[in-house]
């Protein structure tokens, strides 16, 4: 059984159930095995209806126009006895009846049961919703493992986590024998990833085919899916943007070039392609902003982006066996920039970052720009041995403008700082995680 972080959450939602519950991400990432093993565990009564299995069930929940008419369709269909304040209804796949979604505020304030609303193409159909439930959803997204995730799955303890936890925060070396078998387990997400059925597989039978086929099987259902949820006339450049991805990330500078998809085609006439592939949750947008201080998002110029793949593990894939086989020999030939770039992201966008680069002819480029204690931190990605070498973050720092009091730099270098430049193994990415809540500040007396 995979730890997945998500589950807190879950169970303290079940323990104390108040607004419903919305868990959403992209397909196969592992929202209704978690939902449903929490459930299990609780003890509570539960029905888990899925619309996508059950299709008759749509118009029977659509349709209901009180909590009772839901109840007496749901208990006679299902054969299950609801019990009121105990009872939970997980309705999976809801996107088939996004009405739902928007229904729940009577569904709540009625008061009798609680309710769990799970799909995968959620960010879609929530994006064309008329009015959203404000105050009576709590939501929980769900992202492919983190590589966290993956290290305790692949039977790394937690006191291991624990001492390399301790020393990202003393900036302190980690011990040779650990530092190299920390790099192994990474350069192994980096071809099995993040997807449940993936990692699943990798941890019984350690067999790469079987680990390929089940991620080659994953990215057709997101073309599939592709299909099924936009127009004609929009689904064949989706799935041209979304196959464009890997070759997008063998370039120098990773910009997504929109001529790649078509000849003279301009950024206005993707955009909307962009928002449905990051909405999907299948995609990871980093767009450029024009300096490098806060606010970042201020500075965004949001027609030129690099586009990342939710999963390394099915971007690798996507570069077929030659590139797995290179990883696994650490042949120092092959350049595995771009796949280290997207497994950076993928582990600040699944900590809640939004990302940001920066690029100027006169200083050069910086691979990701966050904001951490109200100020930017800069963060090079260097898959190779010249990772001291990095005149664009070394100008930005120098700049006295921007105000830079911290910056990493990510390679397969041990621990070090230098200045105020922090060099951060590969591997502890998972510590870069969101800063703490701003304070609550007690009302100013009144003269």
């Amino acid at each position: 059984m995979l730890y997945r972080k998500a589950q807190k959450k879950i169970d303290a939602w079940i323990a104390y159930p108040g607004k419903a519950l919305l868990v959403s991400g992209a397909r196969q990432v592992g929202k209704t095995w978690l939902i449903r093993d929490c459930l299990k565990r609780s003890g509570r009564d539960y029905l888990e209806v899925n619309l996508v299995d059950e299709p008759e069930l749509v118009p029977l929940i659509s349709q209901s126009s009180s909590v009772q008419d839901l109840v007496i369709a749901l208990s006679g269909v299902k054969d299950h006895r609801f019990i009121k304040e105990e009872t939970i209804l997980f309705i999976d796949e809801v996107q088939e009846a996004p009405e739902i979604v928007t229904r729940i505020k009577f569904w709540v304030d009625e008061g009798s049961y609680h309710y769990i609303l799970s799909g995968s193409m959620l960010g879609i159909e929530l994006r064309s919703l008329r009015s959203a439930p404000v105050g009576y959803l709590e939501e929980i997204k769900m992202y492919p493992l983190d590589f966290e995730e993956f290290l305790i799955a692949s039977g790394v303890t937690d006191e291991t986590i624990g001492y390399l936890e301790d020393a990202f925060v003393k900036k302190a070396a980690v011990s040779e024998p650990v530092h190299q078998k920390m790099l192994q387990h990474f350069k192994r997400y980096l071809i099995v990833g993040g997807m449940p059925d993936a990692v699943q597989e990798y941890v019984s039978s350690g067999d790469i085919s079987r680990v390929s086929a089940i991620q080659r099987s994953i990215i057709e259902l997101y073309k599939l899916d592709f299909t099924r949820y936009e127009s004609e006339d929009k689904k064949l450049r989706l799935i041209s943007i979304f196959e464009q991805i890997p070759s997008q990330l063998l370039k120098q500078n990773r910009r997504f070039n929109y001529s790649d998809v078509q000849k003279g085609l301009r950024f206005e006439r993707l955009e909307d392609s962009f928002l449905w592939l990051t909405s999907a949750g299948v995609s990871i947008p980093v767009y450029n902003t024009s300096e490098p201080r806060v606010a970042l998002r201020q500075n965004t110029r949001s027609t030129l982006l690099k586009l990342y793949s939710s999963d390394v593990g099915l971007l690798t894939c996507q570069y077929g066996s030659a590139i797995i086989a290179r990883i696994l020999t650490d042949d120092a030939t092959v350049n595995l920039g771009g796949i280290y770039e997207n497994a950076v992201a993928q582990e600040l966008h699944t900590a809640g970052y939004p990302m940001y680069f920066y690029n100027s002819h006169k200083n050069g480029e910086l691979d990701f720009l966050i904001e951490q204690d109200l100020s930017v931190v800069p963060i090079e990605v260097k898959s190779g041995k010249d990772y001291t070498i990095h005149s664009a973050l070394t100008k930005a720092i120098a700049n006295s403008e921007y105000g830079i009091k911290n910056a990493f730099v990510i390679a397969n270098s041990n621990v070090r700082s230098e200045g105020v430049i922090t060099y951060l193994p590969v591997y502890m990415i998972p510590f870069l995680r969101r800063e703490p809540a701003l304070p609550i500040l007690a009302p100013l007396e009144t003269q």
